[in-house]
């Protein structure tokens, strides 16, 4: 096998380029065997397998800087960088993430990547600060799957044509993002593949950047012809590769949707080695919006790239029809359209992960909230058993969102109150509302959960104590409650409190529990700086209340275990029933 014989691109270019081919199918069965064993990206790292080996073959990383789009597509790099270990051997594969990271490699990886559409944006720089510190190493961008239609992506080409020398922009159309394209750009980049680059309509041109395609982007040779000639260029160009995703693995290319991402599967036929079959909050959600929009003609949902998110999978699609938009990779074209869907009077309902949501903070603070539009957000994973690598953290949100001003957000405890809560806030026109989705596992419960949550910041006591008063926000409500029964045990009736709002405090609630209590806990699933917790400690800043803020310390975990974490930060069960314990005596 040539791969095993390759420790740095530099042992690459010992060979011929008709051995290429073979590396590349090499590479190709070494991403597979990561992905069926570990989990991962699919899609991508297949299609972009062959331009990767061209890429190493013709330019000379680590001195050629090579920034990856999202780097969701950087398996094959990294296999050719000194990291194969990671695909070839079962027991190496958590030693690498699946993003570039300059932490695992500072050669070859120039920075954490995780989100979309930052490539010529952060190559820009690259191109910028050579230029004025007198480099000569060529610059070059991999941007696809999607990602150009992120505004920051725009941004970075309008610069990069501003600054008007070397940096050549890999353009890999697969033809694809997470799922399938939408956006006008899209029309124009099909009419390209369509002619072969030749269309006099040409949107890279327009932005005064140069332009060439390559239809072959499953062909090394044509690859390395390619690069070859834009090699050392004095100006900017885009290099147009028109790829397939998923390519070399037949389940991939079939179904390009459900193998963007999988988790480990079996090769022979591309089942799943798991059983994922349980509950699922989005899947749920989706069900109930698509009834909802049976009833509710005004009600229109938003995507932005990951209809997963919604709960939308290709048949919901369909039958949603006109009343879903997925505006592609474009967060904070997805607030301003729910925005202005507001105004107009629709019921708009854009559902997004919670690490997206850092995305679009300006647009939902001035373009939502100051507008006062009666929008209503969902925010999916937003846990520390939501995404775990830290360029995917979901458990930003409460810190973010809580302050803006404005903006209603709520955090149901189970799917019936997550329920109660959305058929309120897609009914309303008052406020925009976002929705904390609860990421742990399904709790059902017979309660009656309220209807109208009009009357703001308005907390429910779940039983009334003494002494003790323990706040649990959201999926962590049922924390509180084991913490609750583990106390009764110990001789203290605690009182147990749901938040439900965590954009405000009920003060008249708050000021009662100091009559017969001394002690408030928090506990919430999420950052504690700039937290709930904190909220409530400000609140009884003056007073003679302790209060005891039980969350996750501000910090980039990275590929963590969320039980590990807790128990790190001091939140398992039986750490927060001693503490408490040790507060109250």
């Amino acid at each position: 096998m040539y791969i095993e014989k390759i420790k740095s691109p530099k042992d690459l270019k010992k060979l011929g380029v008709e051995q290429l081919q073979t590396v590349a199918e090499e590479v190709r069965q070494g991403v597979l065997n990561r992905v069926s064993h570990h989990g991962g990206h699919v899609g991508p790292n297949l299609g972009i397998t062959e331009a990767t080996v061209a890429l190493h073959y013709v330019f000379n990383a680590p001195e050629d800087k090579i920034v990856f789009d999202i780097s969701h597509q950087c398996y094959p790099h990294k296999m050719l960088t000194g990291r194969k270990e990671g695909f070839l051997d079962v027991n190496a594969m958590n030693n690498i993430s699946g993003y570039s990271s300059p932490l695992e490699s500072p050669v070859y990886d120039n920075f954490e990547v995780g989100h979309t559409s930052t490539s010529v944006a952060l190559a820009s720089g690259l191109q910028k600060g050579r230029d004025i510190l007198g480099g000569k190493e060529n610059i070059i961008a991999v941007i696809g799957d999607g990602s150009l239609s992120g505004g920051e992506a725009f941004e970075g080409l309008d610069e990069v044509a501003e600054i008007g020398t070397n940096m050549i922009i890999i353009f890999n159309d697969n033809e694809m993002s997470i799922a399938e394209n939408h956006g006008g750009i899209y029309k124009n980049l099909r009419l390209l593949r369509e002619t072969k680059g030749k269309a006099e309509n040409n949107l890279f041109k327009a932005m005064g950047l140069d332009y060439m395609y390559v239809e072959e982007g499953n062909n090394v040779k044509a690859l390395v012809e390619a690069f070859g000639k834009v090699k050392d260029i004095d100006h900017p160009i885009v290099v147009h590769i028109h790829t397939e995703k998923g390519h070399g693995f037949k389940p991939a290319t079939d179904n390009k949707e459900r193998w963007h991402y999988s988790m480990p599967f079996n090769m022979e036929d591309g089942s799943l080695k798991g059983d994922y079959s349980g509950e699922n909050y989005n899947i749920m959600l989706g069900q109930y919006l698509l009834e909802e929009m049976k009833r509710d003609p005004k009600l229109v949902a938003i995507s932005s790239a990951v209809p997963a998110a919604l709960g939308f999978g290709p048949e919901q699609r369909k039958q949603a029809g006109a009343r879903h938009i997925d505006v592609g990779i474009a967060e904070e074209e997805a607030v301003a359209l729910a925005s202005g869907m507001a105004k107009r009077g629709a019921h708009p309902v854009w559902s997004t992960f919670a690490t997206f949501i850092q995305r679009t903070y300006d647009q939902i603070a001035q373009d939502l909230c100051v507008n006062g539009n009666s929008a209503v957000i969902n925010v999916i994973g937003s846990s520390v058993y939501g995404m775990n690598d830290f360029t995917h953290i979901c458990f930003f949100d409460i810190p973010m969102l809580s302050h803006i001003p404005n903006l209603v957000y709520l955090a149901p405890t189970t799917y019936e109150e997550l329920i109660a809560m959305e058929s309120w806030a897609i009914k309303q026109e008052k406020y925009p509302v976002a929705i904390r989705v609860p990421a742990t596992a399904v709790v059902h419960s017979n309660e009656d959960y309220d209807t109208d949550y009009s009357v703001l910041n308005k907390f429910k006591v779940a039983h009334r104590g003494a002494e003790v008063a323990i706040i649990a926000v959201g999926d962590f409500f049922q924390k509180g409650e084991r913490v609750a029964k583990a106390l009764a045990e110990k001789g203290i009736d605690a009182t147990l409190i749901n938040p439900r709002y965590i954009s405000g405090v009920d003060e008249q609630l708050l000021r009662s529990l100091e009559s017969d209590h001394s002690l408030v806990v928090t506990i919430e699933d999420g950052s504690i700086d700039g937290g709930f917790g904190e909220t409530i400690a400000r609140f009884y800043g003056t007073s003679d209340m302790k209060v005891a803020c039980f969350g996750i310390k501000k910090g980039l975990y990275d590929r963590y275990n969320a039980d590990e974490l807790l128990r790190e930060n001091g939140m398992a069960d039986e750490q927060i029933v001693e503490r408490i314990m040790q507060i109250a005596k």
